[in-house]
């Protein structure tokens, strides 16, 4: 879904947005309504693609020189959407510290260190960061260990740097998906091993049928990113479509 600006509000204009996982799936979705709306959009992947920046967050070296890019690109920061993530599913006897080490890389400490590097700029404009973790960050789910574990650490290390700059002006929330119809669902889900207990898996699915589509995710961190939201802080938006606790 592309939404033109002229058939929306225009609640970002000229905001500063730097999104991360930008060259597909939810990263898309946010980059195209926030510009939609009015934003000037720097986002980022380690997918080459036209118009995004190199970013690898399992390297310090390349998140730094990213975040810089995107001051100087930018003129400034308002607003950190960190999109970009991985997951791999892996039956408990298969997993190695490589795996572990990546997905808390990517899912954790990358958002982390990015927000590190941009929060002389999230000051300067009293902006705000939302984070994409995982209903998988709240509730134990087979096959998934790696993914579970690096998606709490995103999430409690968000909540925990929200408390500590609100007093700078600076909102951090997050949003905790459940099925998104993404590549990257698609291949964790074709990567499952063959011989899993799959009587395990539907305890993760939502009561309205289906994988989410993208942009319904990409809504919802534009209403946190938004003034809106401006008396939301440390918060957790679960966005599951009625997952079964």
């Amino acid at each position: 879904m592309t939404a033109s600006s002229t058939e929306r509000l225009q609640r970002f204009t000229g905001r500063r947005v730097v999104v991360t996982g930008a060259a597909g799936g939810v990263g898309t979705s946010v980059c195209e309504l926030f510009r939609a709306e009015g934003a000037t959009v720097f986002g980022g992947d380690v997918v080459a693609a036209d118009g995004i920046a190199q970013l690898d967050l399992t390297d310090e070296t390349s998140v730094a020189a990213f975040a810089e890019a995107a001051v100087a690109e930018l003129g400034g920061v308002d607003i950190l959407a960190n999109i970009a993530g991985m997951q791999t599913f892996t039956k408990v006897e298969e997993i190695t510290a490589g795996l572990l080490r990546r997905h808390f890389d990517v899912n954790a400490a990358g958002p982390l260190l990015l927000a590190q590097a941009l929060l002389p700029a999230l000051t300067e404009s009293k902006g705000n960061i939302v984070s994409i973790t995982s209903i998988s960050a709240m509730m134990g789910q087979p096959y998934n260990i790696a993914y579970c574990a690096s998606k709490a650490a995103l999430l409690l290390g968000m909540r925990a740097l929200a408390i500590e700059v609100a007093g700078r002006g600076i909102r951090v929330n997050c949003i905790s998906p459940g099925g998104i119809d993404t590549a990257m669902t698609e291949k964790a889900a074709h990567d499952l091993p063959a011989d899993i207990d799959w009587s395990l898996i539907p305890k993760s699915i939502g009561v309205i049928p289906g994988f989410m589509p993208p942009v319904d995710i990409a809504e919802a961190v534009l209403f946190l990113a938004s003034d809106a939201a401006a008396s939301i802080t440390a918060a957790n938006l679960v966005v599951d479509r009625g997952v079964i606790w």
